[in-house]
């Protein structure tokens, strides 16, 4: 086999150590020489003066966790970096040994075996940092809110069934009523603004629970911890503004989309960055994203066609393609109920997201708004359904003529 780099090195990497394989061929001959140092910084510049010594071009390392993070930064700049998938660079059955794992990565780089993984640049990376914690925040966020529900509902107070939102202007002045001790139903029921729907007699009727100190101790807990997480989410949120600054025209062009608005236009540029020539085509993009359905054949009959997980862009793409289909008169709206008639409303609105990520990267690569179909696009196959339908009854044994409606 070809071999591509013959001075190249793998990495095994842990969280206290690095195993490192020297793989220098020439001719015919193979060296190899391994040495494992610590992941300290000292440690790690150590590493790099050894591999500069000894003319490496090219470093491989396995996706450990956050462990490859310092190493790849301290490498990055001075050799050709490639970030392997564990799944993809799993060595052969038999004796496992950091010393044969770190032999096996650099044999795999040395004749171009090894796929990277896309690894944006760092103004990419510390905006993905803060919208993934803004997500994970949010969901902490909505936990506290479920579980507040919860003890409303242990003590029969049913406010969730009279008001949209508990915690909105309403649902907080009733909450802090409720633990300053007010135990009346109708003045509670008072409290609420003219604008909510229930009337002030089923407020009451809902407030007419059981809520003891347990209860308020409880609730006052949760909405301590809610406030605070507000108040967190909207200090990242301007930090987020901040680091987005240097990709607002990209993010202008993604918000000419449908569902697409301010925040998952920052979450779509922290996942894919803006420079789509990482990607070959659209379609690898949205396998990237886990929106292409997978292949899984033997001796011609298909076993599965799952999409494979992927944390973080792929539902919010998928949150992006449920807005995005409210949109009337929309391409993909027309999509949607096309689709769903035939495959089902999850599989349409995976088939949705995925149409709209290409649009994202057609955006991304042209530097250009979005356009719209239209929801005529799909008309073009109106007289092909119709003579469909046409033959279809005519072999249940009816005769068909096809007018045009008046």
């Amino acid at each position: 086999m070809e071999v591509l780099y013959p001075r190249c090195a793998g990495l095994d990497v842990h969280k206290d150590n690095v195993v490192a394989c020297v793989r220098i061929a020439e001719g015919r001959s193979v060296e190899r020489e391994v040495r494992t140092v610590g992941t300290t910084t000292r440690e790690l510049v150590r590493l790099l003066a050894w591999l500069e010594e000894s003319g490496v071009t090219h470093v491989a390392m396995e996706s450990t966790g956050v462990y490859w993070k310092p190493i790849w930064h301290v490498l990055e700049g001075q050799f050709e970096l490639v970030l392997a998938n564990a799944k993809q660079v799993k060595n052969v059955p038999g004796r496992k040994r950091d010393t044969k794992d770190a032999e096996w990565i650099a044999d795999l780089l040395a004749h171009g075996l090894i796929s990277g993984s896309f690894i944006p640049p760092a103004p990419i990376q510390e905006l993905r940092d803060l919208t993934r914690t803004r997500k994970q925040l949010s969901r902490e966020r909505t936990q506290h809110v479920q579980r507040l529900q919860k003890v409303l509902d242990d003590a029969n107070v049913k406010l969730s069934s009279v008001l949209s939102d508990i915690l909105g202007v309403s649902g907080r002045a009733i909450l802090h009523a409720l633990l300053k001790g007010q135990t009346d139903p109708k003045r509670l029921a008072a409290l609420a603004r003219p604008g909510v729907k229930a009337t002030p007699a089923q407020i009451a009727e809902a407030l007419e629970g059981r809520l003891t100190e347990h209860h308020r101790f409880l609730l006052e807990l949760h909405l301590r911890q809610i406030d605070l997480l507000e108040s967190t989410i909207a200090g990242l949120e301007h930090r987020i503004e901040r680091s987005l600054q240097p990709f607002c025209r990209q993010a202008d062009h993604l918000m000419t989309a449908p569902g697409i608005k301010e925040q998952v236009a920052a979450a779509i540029i922290a996942e894919l960055g803006v420079d789509m020539s990482h990607f070959a085509s659209d379609g690898h993009a949205v396998a990237w994203a886990g929106l292409k359905p997978g292949t899984d054949q033997s001796n011609k009959k298909l076993k599965g066609t799952r999409t494979k997980k992927q944390r973080w862009l792929k539902t919010m793409m998928v949150q992006a393609a449920w807005a995005a289909v409210r949109s009337k008169d929309s391409y993909l709206r027309a999509k949607f109920l096309r689709l769903r008639a035939r495959r089902g409303e999850k599989k349409a609105i995976i088939a949705v997201a995925a149409s709209l990520l290409r649009s994202v990267y057609h955006m991304l690569k042209n530097d250009a708004d979005y356009k719209d179909l239209g929801a005529d696009y799909f008309q073009g196959d109106k007289e092909r359904t119709a003579r469909q339908l046409q033959k279809r009854l005519q072999r249940l044994g009816y005769s068909v003529d096809l007018r045009p409606a008046a």
